[in-house]
């Protein structure tokens, strides 16, 4: 039997490895603490971002295991904006690069996606935190009588905050503090498609995907809701929101090669791969890493934060450097 260290790393690997950058080689260097908000732990938090907290000890207190929010705040709003009171002085004075990117749209900050929220973070700074965001993402497509399985993908504006002129999944959007996931879903198919409602009963929950991504920004512990969505061969969605310069509509193996393209966002990825695999186009019999890019489509966010009482830094899985020294 062949030894894995010896296979080949095929095309989609790479991409799933780049994808999960943070979750195979960061995560476990243990330079990160874990952020702990009510005796439980919500993100994780990098040096550079822990060397700002320090000038804030009566929000952050900074431990030797760990960062915590005072536990005196008590209550979702009370914590809110204490943080936001941080968030907004380090954006006035050009902190951090992601702040750049401020929305005033706010995520939900919980201890487990179905948990009772803690407080809320503008969306642009939960990477300096690395809290987990959540997502929905419709894969457009056409049966096409000609040229078969199309695939719909959007190319985001140049003015957009992150990303800009990258291609996209067809429809995607955050999970915005006061909306579900099925109404994400069909509101952002309206701002970003302008997709009727009559077609939008053909929407179909496919699951979810997850990745642990890390770029100049931050951490992105990232679970997307995944949607797909067959269209009649007649339609073109148009965009209503200025945030897509245009669509396009590709044949799978055209898709395929735009999505291992340089362009292409890196955290929709994983979206698009589970839609081919799912649809029978990245096989075992055709991808010979097919079993470990399956498994870095579903990185487990949500057990991986597990907070561990002790006098030394958490590292990855929870285990403390003492244990595994």
């Amino acid at each position: 039997m062949a030894d894995f260290d010896t296979v080949p790393m095929s095309r989609l690997l790479k991409i799933a490895n780049k994808f999960n950058c943070f979750y195979l080689s960061g995560f476990h260097g243990g330079d990160c603490r874990a952020f702990i908000v009510d005796g439980q732990q919500v993100g994780l938090v990098r040096p550079d971002v822990m060397k700002e907290l320090l000038n804030y000890p009566h929000v952050f207190q900074v431990q030797p295991d760990c960062v915590q929010l005072n536990p005196a705040f008590r209550g979702y709003a009370e914590r809110s904006a204490r943080v936001d009171e941080v968030l907004r002085e380090w954006k006035a004075g050009g902190k951090f690069i992601t702040l750049r990117g401020w929305r005033e749209e706010c995520y939900d900050v919980r201890a487990q996606f179905n948990t009772p929220p803690l407080f809320k973070m503008d969306r642009s700074a939960t990477c300096l935190f690395g809290i987990r965001k959540y997502g929905v993402d419709i894969n457009g497509y056409v049966m096409d009588p000609v040229k078969g399985l199309s695939i719909w993908l959007q190319k985001r504006s140049p003015n957009k905050q992150t990303w800009p002129s990258y291609w996209d999944s067809m429809i995607s959007g955050g999970l915005s503090v006061g909306f579900g996931i099925h109404e994400t879903a069909v509101k952002e198919a309206g701002e970003e498609g302008s997709i009727p409602t009559n077609l939008l009963t053909k929407l179909k929950s496919a699951g979810c995907i997850s990745l642990f991504f890390e770029s100049e920004r931050g951490l992105f512990p990232n679970t997307e809701f995944v949607y797909d969505l067959e269209l009649p061969t007649d339609f073109v969605p148009s965009n209503s929101d200025g945030e897509v310069e245009t669509f396009e509509l590709l044949p799978v193996h055209e898709c395929i090669e735009r999505i291992l393209s340089s362009n292409f966002k890196t955290t929709s990825i994983p979206v698009a791969l589970d839609f081919l695999i799912r649809h029978g186009y990245i096989t075992p019999e055709n991808e010979p890493n097919f079993i470990q890019i399956v498994e870095l489509l579903h990185v487990p966010l949500q057990t991986m934060y597990s907070y561990v009482q002790s006098k030394h830094r958490i590292t990855a899985n929870g285990e403390t450097n003492d244990t595994l020294q």
